[in-house]
């Protein structure tokens, strides 16, 4: 009889975990591997402000506001989600993985109110010590009922590299994608304001 019970116990178990397991693969969906980043936040409701993993254990911490406009640019944009991800400390893109996916470690979603306000809490990123390339956050865009797109990169004021023709052209074309950065009580601060519908890109 004690056997028995023991059985079923065991029974019921594997049931019970096939159960579960059945369920959370029901929950990723079909294109979860090659979609955009940018739907694959956890929370069920995002707000304005988020703080990018590995915040508070940076020397360089820093703080990005701005507001995001409707094509008029006078218009604050709300319910629109702004995705961003950069490297480390040292340049380097930390990947983690997640149900058999490849992601970026430091990345952050925000998605905007009736203001159109946004805050990010992330670190300055760092430049790979081979590589000759500006140092640049990578932010892509979401309106309401359209598809996602990518827009121009975050750049940084003092990098050494937006020299010349470089920092002519963007300061020419969008001068607000570069981050002036001002610091306040150990925090950086800088900001960013968007215009939809303006900085369109179809690469980085």
């Amino acid at each position: 009889m004690k056997n028995l019970i023991t059985l079923l116990c065991f029974v019921c178990l594997f049931i019970s975990f096939n159960l579960l397991q059945a369920q959370e693969a029901n929950d990723i969906p079909e294109n979860f591997k090659k979609r955009s980043p940018i739907y694959d936040y956890s929370e069920s409701q995002l707000n304005n402000i988020d703080t990018i993993p590995d915040f508070k254990s940076k020397s360089q911490k820093l703080k990005i506001t701005g507001t995001i406009y409707e094509s008029d640019g006078t218009t604050p944009a709300k319910n629109v989600m702004l995705f961003i991800h950069h490297t480390d400390e040292s340049g380097n893109f930390e990947l983690k993985r997640q149900n058999k996916k490849r992601y970026v470690h430091h990345r952050g979603w925000i998605k905007t109110d009736d203001d159109g306000k946004y805050t990010f809490y992330t670190f300055v990123p760092g430049k790979y010590i081979l590589g000759n390339e500006l140092t640049q956050i990578l932010p892509i865009i979401k309106e309401p009922n359209k598809p996602e797109y990518k827009i121009e990169t975050f750049l940084f004021d003092d990098d050494p590299l937006l020299t010349g023709k470089c920092r002519t052209k963007v300061e020419e074309t969008n001068p607000n994608r570069i981050l002036k950065l001002n610091k306040k009580e150990g925090l950086f601060e800088a900001k960013r304001d968007i215009v939809l519908g303006k900085e369109e890109t179809s690469t980085y």
